[in-house]
């Protein structure tokens, strides 16, 4: 019923399907996806038959169910986060991983997102077989450089620590992004299970990394609440925030992610499925843009979530309400919010706002922070 009624005031929708292709042909800018949460089914049967893991089956229909978030299946943080237990056997080799990688790549190209920052991180990439960190990191970095020249797509690393980590392993991997900051790599990531590992012990690495030139994301106020929000920002120097809508439980921490211009990295579809929110009418994103805060629209884990960029674009207008202006809006948000050099930034932005065909100002209240205060 919903669906109907937004598609009314719409008339130039016919069908929905008329509505995904034109959110299909929309530039995208994709800040908060996963490269271990973007791998193929079919990928994964193929390497589990030629590298021979022991699996009951290697069907697709099977796998499915271990890899991806599947119908029947009860919202729950915990169970999505095990999918990636599962999906960690699948890093073999350096050729695996490299078309792991390319593959990403590829499949947001053909989303037709035209920048994105795709994060990793290279303990769950090198752990199961040994392979050195930095090592995966090379193979990665160089990969996806690749897979730039061969579709037409800009895309950024961002280096993962687990939370569960420890801290001389974060500080390992901090060095590590460093390293390769000039083979694309911008920025630095803390996620993980928030509810059970607080985020200010890594406080030091991540306030170095920032001072060093890495721009900072923090998952927070996802499974957790608010306050995680502003330990990030605080304590870690967040200049971004992973996912962050329970944000809105705290009118401190609302104004405080206000007054300074810091970004939420929202993923609707993975908010359902991990029971962040009950439905998607119930999603606080239109409540976020009526705050004044800088939003943005991600997939977070395409493949375990079965979902693209332009399904989350789809759910935000059927389920929410949200209309394809302010969609505009949060596309030029995350262009201005991306982990670039401000030149190349606004390159980027004066190319979306003429392929978008508006004028909009993404620019919330409060100013966005660069890397070095």
């Amino acid at each position: 019923m919903r669906d109907n009624v937004i598609l009314a005031t719409q008339p130039q929708h016919e069908t929905a399907w008329g509505l995904r292709d034109q959110l299909h042909a929309l530039p995208k800018v994709d800040l908060h996806r996963h490269l271990e949460g973007s791998l193929r089914l079919s990928t994964l049967s193929e390497i589990a038959q030629h590298h021979g893991i022991d699996l009951p089956s290697y069907d697709i229909e099977y796998l499915r169910r271990f890899a991806t978030v599947v119908t029947d299946e009860r919202p729950d943080f915990h169970l999505f986060l095990a999918k990636f237990s599962f999906l960690r056997r699948f890093y073999t080799t350096q050729a695996a991983v490299e078309r792991i990688a390319y593959e990403a790549v590829a499949d947001a190209a053909a989303d037709n997102i035209k920048y994105m920052e795709l994060r990793f991180n290279p303990v769950a990439l090198s752990r199961t077989q040994g392979f050195s960190l930095d090592s995966v990191t090379r193979w990665v970095c160089d990969t996806v450089a690749q897979a730039q020249r061969d579709h037409d797509i800009t895309v950024r690393l961002i280096l993962q620590i687990g939370r569960d980590e420890s801290v001389e392993t974060a500080s390992q991997i901090a060095r590590i992004a460093l390293d390769y900051r000039a083979h694309g790599v911008v920025g630095l990531d803390l996620a993980g299970d928030e509810t059970r590992f607080p985020a200010r012990r890594f406080a030091e690495v991540f306030q170095h990394a920032r001072r060093e030139g890495l721009y900072i994301t923090v998952h927070a106020g996802e499974a957790g609440g608010a306050e995680n929000v502003r330990e990030a920002v605080e304590l870690l120097g967040a200049q971004r925030i992973g996912h962050g809508v329970r944000s809105i439980e705290n009118s401190d921490v609302v104004h405080l992610l206000r007054t300074k211009g810091i970004a939420l990295e929202v993923c609707p579809t993975s908010n359902l499925q991990t029971g962040v929110v009950r439905q998607f009418w119930q999603h606080p994103l239109p409540d976020l843009l009526a705050l004044d805060l800088r939003v943005t629209i991600n997939t977070d884990d395409p493949s375990v979530s079965d979902t693209t960029l332009t399904d989350e674009y789809m759910t935000v207008m059927l389920a929410m309400g949200v209309t394809l202006e302010q969609i505009k809006v949060m596309i030029l948000t995350a262009v201005d919010s991306s982990f670039q050099p401000p030149e190349e930034r606004e390159k980027l932005s004066r190319w979306f706002r003429e392929a978008l065909g508006c004028n909009t100002s993404s620019r919330k209240r409060g100013e966005r922070n660069e890397t070095v205060d």
